[in-house]
């Protein structure tokens, strides 16, 4: 028991250095938002007919997001909550869920890149152009790695 707690701490510690001097996330933390499927669907979406959640992210829950990350080291909470929103990693609209493994607080110059990326794969998804898995493993890669959404951006529009 106590090496697990060891150890815990050890990468609690060695996350929260990582982001020493950071005041937000430039993408999710695969620890605390790995992305999360909606399971109780208000409706069914596309051809592909995927499980659709409607947005239900109650404030308490969304003042905890903040605080999880700021207990890995980040600075949001000392920052302008309007430069915030908390963002669901898998978008409702491919399906993701309202669940706390999948939010995150995404600054404003974090969502000025991803969100014309987010609705043109949903776009994509509605005409039956794009599966939900595809769109998922996009907007995910896209989200992890900002300078790759032009070159993203530029396939699906192809599609």
């Amino acid at each position: 028991m106590f090496k697990g707690a060891a150890l815990f701490v050890t990468v609690l510690l060695c996350s929260t250095l990582s982001h020493a001097g950071e005041n937000f996330p430039k993408g999710p933390d695969a620890a605390l938002t790995p992305g999360v499927l909606c399971s109780h669907p208000d409706s069914y979406r596309y051809p592909e007919k995927i499980k659709y959640c409607e947005r239900d992210v109650s404030s308490s829950t969304k003042a905890g997001i903040f605080q999880k990350y700021d207990q890995i080291g980040y600075r949001t909470r000392s920052m302008k909550r309007q430069a915030f929103k908390i963002d669901h990693y898998i978008p409702l609209c491919m399906g993701g869920a309202n669940d706390v493994k999948n939010l995150w607080p995404q600054h404003e110059s974090v969502y000025q890149i991803t969100d014309q990326l987010e609705a043109l794969l949903c776009e994509k998804m509605a005409a039956g152009r794009l599966l939900q898995k595809d769109a998922i493993q996009l907007i995910m890669e896209a989200k992890n790695h900002l300078d790759e959404v032009p070159e993203i951006e530029a396939r699906v529009r192809a599609l």
